[in-house]
C-alpha cells in the first residue's frame, strides 16, 4: 500500500479547546510508592484471570499475580513489593460503578524487584513470543485494553499505522511519552514491524504537538520505513477508523476490521510497553496518568497499577472532594469516589471544572436544528436515534437507524444547543438492547433445553411401549409352543393308547 501525502478528511468532527497547554508544562513526574496498592485483577477486554497468590504471601514487583486462562485474557502483576493484605472485591474505575476482584499489596517501600527474563526476540519463535506475550500484562493502553497478543498473531498486515493523535480535550500523556520516551517508542514500533513482517509504518500525529512532531521528525529521517502524517486537530481524529481514513483514504467498512485491509493500529503508550517487555522483560506495571483540569498544578504522572488516585490528585493540588473523570469531557465518565486505583485503561483524571461545573445540567426539549448531523462522524442520524431511544423502539434504532455503528464520541452533545445529553440516550438504548438479546439467548436456551427434556420423555417412552410390546410376543410365542408341545404330546399319548388296545 502505497501512503500519499494528501490528507483524506473524514466528515463531521468538532474543534473544541483543547486545554492541553496547562499538563505540558513540568516533565513526567513519579510519587513515592503508596502505602498500598490496590490492583484490580482485570485490566482487560476478556476473561478474569486466574489469581495465585493468596493472603499473607510477600511478593516482588513485577510478579505475576494472575495469570491468563484463555486466549482472551491477561496477565496483571505487582506493581512493587510488600504483602498480599487482602483479595476481595474493590470499587473500581469502570462506567458501570460496580466492583471486582482486587489484590491489595501493603508496599515495604524496597521495591524490590523479580529477576527480570531478558531475550532477543529474533532468537524466538512466533509461537514462543506470543505465549511471552500473554503472560506480559501488555493490552491497548488507549483505553480498548484489548490483549496485544491477539492483535500480533495476524498475518499479511503491510501497514502499521500508530495511533498518536491524541485528539480528546485535556489529556497529554502520549504526547509526554512520545517527547521523553522516544527510544522505546520507537523500538516498540520497529519490534512490532519485525514481529508481524510490516514493511512500513506511518505516525499520525495531530498538529497541535510541536515538540514531539519535532523530535519524531529528527529521530526518524534516515528510517525510510517509518513515516510520520501530521493531521488536523480535529475530534475524533483519534477514532481508529477515522484515523485510517485520514492517513490512507480507506473507508473500513462497519462490519469490517482494520486488519482485513492489511491494517494493523497501535497505540502509543502500548508501543513503548512492548519495547519494554522485549527488551527488558518488564510486564506492565505502571502507566503515564495525565491529572488536570480543576488542579493547581497539571502534570502527566508515571503512576503504578493499583496507585489510589487521591495520591496523584494531592500532588496535583486538586480536591479530593470534587467530582473526577476518568479520561477527557468528551468520552470519559465520571468515577464514583477518589478511593479507587489507577488501572492500564486510565490516561487521564480530570477534576471537575468551573466551566464544566457552570454549565447548565438540565435538558430542553430537541428543536431539529440537525447540528448533531452535520458533526456525527459515523454519519447516523443522532435526533432520530434520540426520538426512539427516549420512546424505547429499540428495534427500528438497531434495523432502520443503525445505532450500533455509534462511536460515543459526544460530538452531538457537544453541539447540542438544548443540552441534551444525547450519547447518555444512546448507551441506554444499547444497554437495554444487549439485555434484551441475553433475556431471549437465556430464553432460547431454556426452550432448547425443555424442547429436549420433552423429546427425550417421547423417546423413553416410546422405547419402553416397544420393550413391553416384544416381551407381550415373547410371552404369546413361548404360550403358542407350550400349546403345541402339549398337543403333540396328548396325540402322541391317545396313538400309544389306541396301540396298546390293538394289541
Amino acid at each position: 500500500m502505497q501512503i500519499k501525502d494528501e490528507i483524506y478528511k473524514f466528515f463531521g468532527g468538532i474543534k473544541p479547546n483543547g486545554h492541553k497547554n496547562i499538563s505540558t508544562l513540568n516533565p513526567i513526574k513519579k510519587i513515592s510508592i503508596p502505602k498500598k496498592l490496590i490492583i484490580p485483577v482485570r485490566q482487560h477486554v476478556g476473561k478474569m484471570p486466574n489469581i495465585i497468590v493468596s493472603e499473607g504471601e510477600y511478593v516482588l514487583k513485577g510478579q505475576l499475580i494472575a495469570e491468563p486462562v484463555t486466549n482472551v485474557s491477561a496477565a496483571t502483576h505487582a506493581s512493587s513489593s510488600g504483602k498480599v493484605i487482602s483479595i476481595k472485591k474493590e470499587d473500581i474505575p469502570h462506567p458501570s460503578g460496580l466492583p471486582d476482584m482486587a489484590v491489595t499489596i501493603e508496599t515495604d517501600g524496597k521495591d524490590k524487584w523479580i529477576e527480570l527474563e531478558k531475550f532477543q526476540p529474533s532468537k524466538l519463535s512466533i509461537e514462543a513470543l506470543l505465549e511471552k506475550m500473554r503472560f506480559s500484562g501488555i493490552v491497548g493502553l488507549g483505553g480498548a485494553t484489548f490483549p496485544t497478543h491477539i492483535k500480533l498473531n495476524i498475518n499479511k498486515i503491510n501497514t502499521l499505522i500508530v495511533n498518536a493523535a491524541e485528539c480528546e480535550p485535556f489529556i497529554t500523556c502520549d504526547d509526554m511519552a512520545m517527547q521523553e520516551k522516544t527510544d522505546d517508542f520507537l523500538l516498540g514500533i520497529k519490534e512490532v514491524m519485525n514481529l508481524i513482517k510490516i514493511p512500513q509504518a506511518v505516525i499520525g500525529i495531530e498538529e497541535n504537538k510541536p515538540l514531539a512532531i519535532e523530535k519524531l521528525s529528527k529521530s526518524i529521517a534516515d528510517d525510510d520505513s517509518i513515516s510520520l502524517k501530521v493531521i488536523p486537530t480535529v475530534y475524533p481524529s483519534g477514532d481508529e477508523k477515522r484515523l485510517i481514513y485520514l492517513i490512507t483514504g480507506i473507508k473500513i467498512a462497519k462490519e469490517k476490521r482494520p486488519a482485513e485491509y492489511g491494517i494493523q493500529v497501535f497505540n502509543v503508550a502500548t508501543l513503548i510497553s512492548i519495547a519494554r517487555f522485549f527488551n527488558h522483560g518488564e510486564p506492565v506495571i505502571s502507566r503515564i496518568v495525565t491529572v488536570t483540569g480543576n488542579v493547581k498544578k497539571p502534570n502527566n504522572y508515571e503512576a503504578l497499577i493499583g496507585t489510589p488516585i487521591n495520591e496523584l490528585l494531592r500532588d496535583a493540588g486538586g480536591d479530593t472532594n470534587k467530582e473526577i473523570i476518568m479520561g477527557g469531557p468528551m468520552m470519559g465518565f465520571k468515577l464514583p469516589s477518589t478511593n479507587i486505583a489507577v488501572t492500564k485503561a486510565m490516561n487521564c483524571l480530570l477534576t471537575i471544572t468551573d466551566e464544566m461545573e457552570n454549565k447548565p445540567s438540565y435538558e430542553m426539549p430537541c428543536i431539529r436544528c440537525t447540528k448533531c448531523v452535520d458533526v456525527c462522524p459515523a454519519q447516523l442520524q443522532p435526533q432520530e436515534l434520540y426520538w426512539h431511544a427516549k420512546s424505547s423502539q429499540f428495534e427500528k434504532l438497531t434495523n432502520d437507524y443503525k445505532l450500533f455503528d455509534c462511536i460515543e464520541c459526544g460530538c452531538c452533545s457537544y453541539v447540542c444547543p438544548s443540552n441534551i445529553p444525547l450519547v447518555q440516550y444512546y448507551r441506554y438504548a444499547k444497554s437495554e438492547i444487549r439485555e434484551q438479546k441475553q433475556s431471549l439467548d437465556i430464553a432460547d436456551i431454556a426452550r432448547e433445553r425443555n424442547d429436549f427434556r420433552l423429546l427425550r420423555i417421547d423417546r423413553e417412552k416410546r422405547e419402553r411401549a416397544e420393550r413391553n410390546a416384544q416381551r407381550r410376543s415373547q410371552v404369546s410365542e413361548d404360550d403358542k409352543k407350550k400349546l403345541i408341545d402339549e398337543k403333540k404330546a396328548a396325540i402322541e399319548a391317545a396313538l400309544n393308547r389306541t396301540k396298546e388296545q390293538n394289541l
